[in-house]
């Protein structure tokens, strides 16, 4: 209960109880901060409930309520209030007062929950692609790299005949960034990792537009076109090189734009496919090829591996991307569409390049669209689950030129 004198006689208020929080806190601040524009401090207890100033006091703390958090720190009658020197100063340091100052320094580092733990300085930072094959470039992967068959095995008459006329032999300089790559496909997307956190979270902002970090599990990974809440369980096949190669496909502008169009022809009224889950299949592809020394000719003439794989992959992409518009497909028709472009990829990995070399330079004069007038597309995209999906990983194994990579 308090009372205020008015000249006319005591007048009794109704005792009243606020919660405020500042991103998701209690604000003990606020509470002192309403006492010392009182003046008039009356504390029968330590705890969440306080007196109300006067009509006069409450519009002053309500106007200092209408200043942004970030700038009370510098408004000048704050700092008045808050100086022994200026005429504030409590007798007795309450456990209410020292938690409002713990909760008032603490202001600047309050942080939206990711859903893991990361370090304040990289927290809503993007990573490059150049940075996060660093990443891995340092650490030690030698359990994973015992793991990888480079090259597949042939035997009998596949073997002769890949030995006549099959691509030439990886250099041997070279075959050292190979099994990197084919080292990184057996690595799984660890949550704890701070690098893997902001692959994904860069993989997702730069997808949808956001600035704004996420959970790395929820329902939003779904919309992008993942399985289930949770990005990991749908690498199979590819493990965490899935993910490196959606990121190089967001980090460079030209291929940016491709990577929004794929996506909104993804989300296509009739044409839906799942995005990210796409993206996999064609990593699982690029893989095969590899393996399979698809690509060996076009790396021995550039004397690099990772752009070509790369660039191999956007390439595909497109490819697909390509064959789904112009043909009507539907999801429907995944298993075969992807059965097919396989084929396409490893016969004539040259022509799928170079049609990625027309595609980029038209974009960047901005004549060159894949979906050209198209406007029947979802704002978000059905979860998959609803979908009858067919990937590479579902398809018959082969026994020819060897076996699908599990």
């Amino acid at each position: 209960m308090w009372s205020a004198n008015d000249g006319s006689g005591a007048k009794q208020g109704c005792r009243t109880e606020e919660k405020l929080r500042v991103g998701g806190q209690r604000s003990g601040f606020w509470s002192v901060l309403g006492r010392g524009l009182a003046g008039r401090l009356e504390a029968d207890s330590v705890s969440a409930a306080y007196s109300p100033p006067s009509d006069k006091d409450s519009s002053a703390l309500l106007a200092f309520r209408g200043i942004p958090i970030s700038e009370l720190k510098s408004h000048s009658t704050l700092q008045a209030l808050t100086t022994e020197a200026n005429g504030w100063a409590p007798g007795v340091m309450s456990t209410e007062v020292l938690r409002a100052q713990e909760e008032w320094e603490a202001v600047d580092s309050i942080q939206l929950e990711t859903g893991s733990q990361t370090s304040s300085d990289q927290s809503g930072q993007l990573i490059s692609f150049s940075e996060a094959l660093q990443h891995f470039q340092t650490v030690d992967l030698s359990s994973f790299k015992k793991r990888i068959q480079p090259t597949i095995r042939r035997t009998g008459l596949a073997a002769l005949r890949h030995c006549l006329f099959g691509p030439p032999k990886l250099h041997q300089g070279l075959r050292e960034e190979r099994d990197l790559v084919l080292t990184i496909a057996q690595c799984g997307l660890d949550s704890q990792d701070p690098v893997h956190g902001r692959v994904l979270q860069t993989i997702y902002k730069k997808l949808t537009g956001s600035r704004f970090d996420c959970a790395l599990h929820g329902d939003h990974w779904e919309d992008l076109g993942f399985q289930g809440a949770n990005p990991a369980t749908d690498l199979r096949g590819a493990g965490f090189l899935a993910l490196l190669h959606l990121l190089y496909l967001v980090m460079d502008s030209k291929t940016l734009l491709m990577a929004q169009e794929i996506l909104r022809l993804s989300r296509h009224h009739i044409q839906q496919f799942p995005f990210c889950l796409m993206s996999v299949n064609i990593t699982c592809i690029v893989i095969q090829a590899l393996r399979e020394e698809c690509l060996s000719r076009e790396c021995n003439r550039q004397q690099k591996v990772i752009p070509v794989v790369n660039s191999f992959y956007a390439a595909t992409f497109l490819h697909l991307a390509h064959i789904w518009k112009t043909q009507q497909k539907t999801i429907s028709d995944s298993g075969f569409v992807l059965k097919d472009l396989e084929v396409l990829a490893k016969k004539s990995p040259r022509q799928l390049l170079k049609t990625l070399e027309i595609y980029l330079a038209r974009v960047s004069k901005g004549q060159s669209s894949l979906l050209g007038a198209q406007k029947h597309y979802r704002t978000q995209a059905p979860h998959c689950q609803e979908l009858t999906f067919t990937g590479v990983c579902d398809l018959p194994p082969r026994s020819s030129e060897g076996t699908w990579l599990n």
